[in-house]
This record gives structure tokens, C-alpha cells and sequence, in this order.
């Protein structure tokens, strides 16, 4: 919720914390990053998305890349023995509906 009020610990703080936590006030411009100051990655927002990119990057790839080969993968493994027969079963039942 901090994320989208741009409140932190209840107070109103967006852009005026110094850090790298950033928030959606200040990602559309209602909070001055600059303000702030004291960023640890710099005094801009490319200086901030960049330290975060920097640190995050490994979590990034694996739910950009990772997360649909696995689901991917999973649904062409249980497709035949799992989800051909629960469709042709609700089909049976008179419900039309693909899993």
C-alpha cells in the first residue's frame, strides 16, 4: 500500500526519504526525488531505477523468463493425464468448459 500512497511509516514522504525505495508519486512526478537528496545511488530517477535494476536483476530474469518456461512445461507434461480427461468429463457433465 506504501508503494501507491507514497506514505512510509504513516507520514507522507514521497521522494523526501533518501532512499531507493521508490514509489508511485514519485514515479509520476508528484514527488521530487531531488528533494530528497541523499539517495544512496544518486540524486535522479535513472540513478535509482539503476541501482535497483543492479540489485533486483536476477529476480527480474527469473520471473520474465523463468516463470513461463516452467508453466509452460508443466502444462505440456499434465496436458494427457490430467487435463484432456477433466475436460471431456465436464463435457460429459454438460458443462462446457476447458481447463
Amino acid at each position: 500500500m506504501d508503494f501507491f500512497t507514497g506514505n512510509r511509516d504513516g507520514v507522507y514522504r514521497a521522494g523526501s526519504d533518501g532512499s531507493t525505495r521508490l514509489t508511485l508519486p514519485e514515479l509520476i512526478g508528484w514527488g521530487s526525488i531531488k528533494a530528497g537528496g541523499n539517495y544512496s545511488a544518486g540524486n535522479d530517477l535513472q540513478s535509482v531505477l539503476t541501482a535497483n535494476l543492479k540489485a533486483n536483476w536476477v529476480q527480474i530474469a527469473i520471473g520474465v523468463i523463468g516463470i513461463p518456461v516452467v508453466v509452460n512445461t508443466a502444462v505440456k507434461l499434465i496436458r494427457k493425464p490430467i487435463i484432456l480427461p477433466a475436460n471431456r468429463m465436464l463435457k460429459n457433465i454438460g458443462m462446457d468448459v476447458k481447463v
